[in-house]
């Protein structure tokens, strides 16, 4: 029969003494948080009776911050996998018991999202928001910048001067990636159109800004087309790319800024062969992955979910702890770029 482990074991292990192994154990002050964390590992290690004694003591103790998030489009596999992510995270924090809130607005208007974000006070320590850009939601986080709740804007950047930092991709970039792909792949000239969500999110602008402005410097042998809203529906872009696809025989290329790309893709299976007109569009999810391994898009910009939910928690966690800064930051994350040899 194995031999129970002993404090002797359990201090050897975890390359403390037994006083402070005995400190631990019995919940004494004056042991500082990753002494506590390195004799719970070699506890669980070794199989040391407490060590379930121990991982209860060390989150017990751990400060709880609630963090309240405001996300879209519930339905859509981007922002399901958004809110799994934001649990996984918060689940994965180490010095704090983080108890993420998460909500979803239910339209693009500006006031679901001001509700939903005015809802948050006196329920979390900060919030953050993927959120159209309107003085209606700047309003909101001014008040919950009075009320001491820093707000960030999360993937599309809104309430400048007000929020605390936003957190996302670089979409200007983003845009002139895309238009560098679609300048590879489309050869000889042709038309190409552009989706974007609706004119108050500042991100889809941006990326519509970029993609234009490198077809303009670098690939002026394209005719840019009026840019189309599509309010990130299914149904809207279905119906307007196949409006394209029959208005311009000619159409090479569509660069969809935003949502809705399961109407294009369906569109595109109706109407053309594989690889007939290029498109690009954002978020790697499981209707995407099939159209790229069709041929049906040739690319897709993803944003790196689980990077963005670890960085955007440590920054709600300083500013909890340090307070609303004056300095209203941009943290950008590297977008993940897919293509169909890449899956």
């Amino acid at each position: 029969m194995a031999r129970r482990p002993t404090i002797d074991d359990l201090a050897a292990a975890a390359g403390v003494s037994t006083a402070t192994v005995d400190r631990v154990l019995n919940g004494r002050q004056n042991v500082r948080e990753k002494t506590v964390r390195r004799v719970h590992e070699a506890a669980r290690q070794i199989g040391f009776h407490a060590a379930g004694l121990i991982g209860r003591r060390l989150v017990s103790e751990l400060p709880v911050m609630r963090f309240g998030f405001v996300l879209s489009k519930e339905r859509q596999s981007f922002y399901r996998n958004f809110a799994a992510e934001i649990q996984a995270a918060a689940s994965a924090v180490n010095g704090a018991r983080i108890q993420p809130i998460v909500e979803f607005a239910t339209s693009q208007s500006p006031s679901d999202f001001a509700r939903l974000m005015r809802g948050m006070k006196g329920r979390v320590d900060a919030v953050a928001a993927a959120s159209v850009n309107h003085h209606e939601v700047t309003e909101a986080v001014a008040e919950l910048k009075r009320e001491g709740v820093p707000t960030f804007a999360l993937l599309n950047d809104f309430a400048q001067g007000e929020r605390e930092n936003y957190v996302g991709m670089n979409n200007l970039k983003v845009g002139r990636i895309a238009a560098s792909m679609m300048a590879m792949v489309v050869h000889g000239e042709g038309k190409l159109a552009v989706f974007v969500g609706g004119h108050r999110w500042h991100g889809h602008e941006l990326r519509e800004t970029g993609f234009r402005s490198h077809m303009r410097e670098l690939a002026p042998r394209f005719t840019m087309l009026d840019t189309l809203v599509n309010l990130e529906t299914r149904q809207l872009t279905y119906e307007a790319t196949l409006d394209l696809l029959a208005r311009h025989p000619d159409l090479r290329g569509i660069y969809l800024a935003g949502g809705g790309m399961e109407g294009a893709i369906a569109a595109l299976r109706e109407m053309r062969k594989p690889r007939a007109v290029a498109l690009i569009v954002n978020e790697l999810t499981p209707e995407s992955r099939s159209a790229l391994q069709d041929g049906y898009v040739v690319l897709v910009i993803s944003t790196p979910l689980p990077a963005l939910c670890r960085d955007l928690l440590g920054l709600m966690q300083e500013a909890v702890r340090s307070g609303s800064s004056d300095i209203h930051g941009q943290h950008f994350l590297q977008p993940e770029l897919f293509i169909a040899e890449s899956l």
